[in-house]
């Protein structure tokens, strides 16, 4: 396949801005630059590729962490609300992207985007058992050792006009009389305020940081988007056995 047309597959930009990166001298191959955009890359070239210095990582499928910001939709597109797709830049708009699961819309931290479909698909499902970890402020008395031996337990849920929900066990961590952290391995529907809600409290602050072994960058700032590293991909493939 052509360069260019390899690099703009892979979300580095249109073919006329990734024409000017080989322009300029970015892309490598080898530690050789290349000034072609339309030289012909094999599979085997494009694992030997850098650009600004860095390796790259070019592929048909697309991976991002979104360091999702307040008052967004998890969706590509709304017709009255922010929603994380208006984050995406012009070039990614007709790639297929598609959040993994939902954040709240008033929820913040990180969302992986990608348009691959398997990824997603086992990403969310109860199967591959992915930890969520989640940064909570809440309002109420502070949470004790009888919450953390009860979320451990696998607690259930009791709601009105709701049939009892038997919740899978989570991590609950006390970090002070406002803050937690928990780490739950399914992801029912606003599941985070309705475990804090049994217990008498109240969420005002909810901020997820992992998904597996994805970490949200604390340098990311809030709406940016970033690649996967290789490094992370590999890690998550790995972890939900698809490589």
């Amino acid at each position: 396949m052509r360069a260019d047309k390899w690099f703009a597959n892979s979300g580095f930009g249109s073919r006329s801005e990734v024409k000017e990166f080989f322009r300029k001298g970015r892309v490598c191959l080898n530690g050789k630059t290349l000034s072609d955009p339309g030289i012909s890359l094999s599979e085997e070239d494009i694992s030997n590729l850098t650009f600004d210095g860095q390796p790259v990582l070019l592929s048909s499928h697309l991976y991002f962490i979104l360091n999702k910001p307040d008052g967004y939709l998890t969706a590509m597109t709304d017709d009255r609300l922010p929603c994380v797709g208006d984050l995406l830049p012009g070039n990614l708009k007709n790639k297929k992207i598609s959040p993994v699961g939902r954040l709240d819309y008033h929820t913040t931290g990180l969302l992986i985007l990608t348009n691959d479909g398997e990824l997603s698909h086992r990403l969310t499902s109860p199967r591959w058992h992915q930890e969520k970890v989640y940064l909570v402020t809440y309002k109420g008395e502070p949470l004790t050792e009888k919450e953390v031996r009860l979320f451990s337990s696998g607690m259930t849920l009791t709601e009105d006009g709701h049939k009892p929900e038997k919740l899978k066990p989570a991590v609950l961590s006390l970090l002070s009389d406002s803050l937690c952290r928990l780490t739950l391995t399914e992801g029912k529907t606003h599941q985070v305020k309705r475990m804090l809600a049994a217990t008498g409290r109240s969420v005002i602050g909810l901020h997820r940081e992992r998904i597996g072994c994805l970490k949200l960058d604390p340098n990311q700032k809030e709406g940016e988007l970033l690649a996967l590293s290789g490094q992370q991909l590999d890690l998550l493939l790995k972890s939900l056995e698809m490589k």
